[in-house]
């Protein structure tokens, strides 16, 4: 009898300190909660409006978050917010002012290069002077700005750029991570690309927003109806703005995703017509040179040393890369670039590892 009388006061002290815990963590929840609240309202309706705004386009940018903003400003003010963005117009690329590198027909470069299935045959030595001829003509430069770090990669080729997709789109369909769009084209890097439909944050990539083509062939997208898009044609010069489906496949576009908007065309910079609106963000984009090459970059975002970048910002750093025209492609927890095997920035994906994509931008 004595044991069982100290089991139950075990019992019963086990159970008071549990439900002590869970008091204790409970309120440190609602305190952490209570100070989070305080603080966004606190940048949404201080003193400083720009700090608001930012704040709050910021949050409407990313899929999951989306719905904070709706916490501070009722949907007429977000709504006049958003409106401030003009719409973008079509514009059409000057493609004399890109001269594309003279070189042999991409086919018969391409068939120098061995592919992945044929290198576990050689040895050591042969396998990374395969991998070395792969990533010649690729540089990596560091940006940073006052609230971002990132990378921007260089391409000198731009023919060894295409559009990796997964195997197929539609309901019920899955995208692929980066790293299984790396494999399944053998190619040597890569970042994200388009959009996709991503209901709060769950998207599985199967259903692309806006257009699609890959190898010359729409995937995805109506020929009647205008996007803000990026592409490349067969020579490997990028078009970008809004056009229509139609009008890119008249152009020869081989390659194409959505997002937008369009940061430069013709060596002008968009935010000097209109505001391009945009919070702070993770952001990839892409542009070209006049010399042909092609610009791919990712900015780190939603982290401490690295909040993230406005549009403008990316149109300050393509400018400083010298590109003629450019684009802002899909950005938040998609940011992601790898090379070589090894990532180049740090993904903001809440949940770890990669998210599946829609299309991606692949390095040949």
């Amino acid at each position: 009898m004595a044991n069982n009388g100290n089991s139950r006061d075990f019992a019963a002290k086990v159970g008071k300190l549990c439900l002590r815990s869970l008091i204790i963590v409970g309120i440190t929840l609602i305190l952490l909660i209570a100070a989070l609240y305080t603080a966004m309202f606190v940048m949404v309706n201080g003193p400083s409006p720009t700090v608001g705004k930012l704040f709050v386009l910021s949050l409407k940018e990313t899929s999951a978050g989306g719905f904070l903003a709706d916490w501070y400003m009722s949907e007429e003010e977000i709504a006049a917010l958003q409106a401030e963005k003009a719409e973008e117009e079509a514009a059409e690329i000057n493609t004399a002012l890109i001269k594309l590198p003279e070189r042999e027909d991409i086919s018969d470069l391409q068939d120098d290069v061995p592919s992945g299935e044929d290198t576990d045959s050689d040895t050591g030595d042969e396998a990374e002077e395969i991998k070395n001829e792969r990533l010649e003509g690729i540089e990596i430069h560091d940006v940073s700005g006052g609230t971002y770090n990132g990378k921007m990669l260089i391409v000198k080729d731009p023919t060894r750029v295409f559009v990796g997709v997964p195997d197929r789109y539609g309901e019920g369909a899955s995208g692929l991570s980066l790293t299984k769009m790396i494999e399944k084209y053998d190619a040597v890097g890569g970042t994200n690309a388009g959009g996709f439909i991503d209901p709060n944050g769950s998207g599985t990539g199967g259903i692309p927003e806006g257009i699609v083509i890959s190898d010359g062939e729409l995937l995805w997208g109506e020929l009647g109806t205008s996007y803000s898009l990026a592409g490349l044609d067969e020579k490997g010069l990028l078009y970008v703005g809004k056009m229509t489906g139609a009008r890119a496949m008249e152009l020869g576009l081989q390659y194409a995703v959505s997002y937008g908007p369009a940061l430069i065309i013709n060596g002008e910079p968009c935010n000097s017509k209109r505001s391009l609106g945009g919070g702070i963000n993770p952001r990839t984009a892409i542009g070209q040179r006049e010399d042909g090459a092609i610009l791919l970059l990712v900015v780190n975002g939603r982290q401490i040393d690295s909040l993230g970048a406005t549009l403008d910002d990316l149109i300050e750093i393509m400018l400083s890369f010298g590109a003629v025209n450019a684009s802002n492609l899909d950005g938040g927890s998609s940011t992601l670039m790898k090379l070589d095997g090894e990532y180049l920035n740090t993904s903001s994906y809440i949940l770890g590892g990669e998210r599946v994509l829609a299309s991606t931008i692949l390095i040949d």
